[in-house]
């Protein structure tokens, strides 16, 4: 074990200050001052309120809405930072922005999630943590460690009580098969995939739902909810014989107004359990809301990190 002499500080963007405040707490540090202001003209003026040299940062930054602002205003602290003579700077992004922009799936289209890669590491991060990114390529844009966590097991848990037993995992495509394998392994329960097809760049349709999900209530799981597509797909599974009420288990709530509306007329929906690496505001909140926060895994990570301990346990390694 390695005891680093430089201080751990916590500081954060005004993205998400409440999961900052929460993951200080736990570690016992006082959160880093520091004020950001938009200006005028709309340009994004941030200042470091007390001296941070020689001192290891933790800066905690989603990029939830308005993400381009969250970006930038992230970009502006890393230059910051490097300005005032931190030792370290490590940027925690719950919420990794751009993340469904990693590949080109048609000619003359930007891999913006390399762009976003590309401009935090010439900013200065030291090392880069996220939560259960889109595609777990993009770790490979990155030329600095970066650690790939995961809400799974903590939404999992959620979901380990005798009123699921009769339940069935579902994965909404083939690319979240692999996550809803570990939610499968974890709880116990079958695997079942739906298979869709994307009819433009906003809406997809279930074309079959692959398993067994006959007499069986289904825990979609999934790493984003936006607009709430996948709310739609309900449908496909009562037919296949779901029975029961269905549960949703998702890591990021961006939740836009049209899932709202999906999830509060479907009837057939009784829960939608998400993770806090997004700041819920009060007119998203719904009863059928369930919020865990994943600020003591966080906190852990960079007590380990700060430490120079292992967190291999809490990666997502394959």
């Amino acid at each position: 074990m390695v005891q680093s002499y430089h201080p751990l500080r916590i500081f954060a963007g005004s993205a998400h200050p409440a999961l900052a405040r929460e993951i200080a707490e736990i570690l016992h540090v006082r959160l880093g001052a520091s004020t950001t202001q938009r200006m005028p003209d709309s340009e994004i003026h941030v200042m470091l309120e007390e001296v941070v040299r020689d001192q290891d940062i933790f800066f905690i930054q989603p990029c939830s809405e308005p993400v381009n602002e969250h970006l930038v205003e992230l970009l502006l602290y890393l230059d910051a930072f490097r300005r005032a003579s931190a030792h370290t700077v490590s940027v925690v992004i719950p919420y990794f922005p751009y993340a469904r922009q990693e590949r080109m799936a048609k000619g003359r289209e930007s891999i913006s999630a390399r762009v976003v890669a590309n401009m935090v590491e010439m900013g200065g991060a030291r090392r880069v943590i996220y939560v259960d990114i889109h595609n777990r390529a993009i770790q490979g844009f990155f030329n600095v460690p970066v650690d790939p966590l995961s809400a799974v097991p903590l939404l999992a848990d959620y979901f380990r009580t005798p009123e699921y037993a009769d339940a069935a995992i579902v994965s909404p495509d083939v690319g979240r098969a692999s996550m809803a394998g570990k939610y499968a392994e974890l709880l116990n329960l079958p695997l079942v995939v739906m298979h869709k097809r994307r009819t433009n760049f906003t809406t997809t349709e279930t074309t079959h739902v692959v398993g067994d999900i006959q007499g069986r209530r289904p825990i979609i799981i999934d790493d984003v909810m936006a607009g709430g597509s996948v709310l739609k797909q309900v449908d496909a599974l009562y037919q296949a014989g779901a029975e029961g009420k269905a549960c949703f288990a998702i890591t990021h709530p961006v939740l836009l107004p049209t899932a709202l509306e999906r999830l509060a007329a479907d009837d057939r929906i009784e829960r939608l359990v998400v993770t806090n690496t997004l700041p819920i505001a009060a007119e998203k909140y719904s009863p059928k809301l369930v919020v865990l926060s994943v600020a003591p895994l966080l906190a852990d990570i960079i007590h380990r990190i700060y430490r120079g301990e292992s967190i291999s346990s809490h990666l997502v390694l394959s």
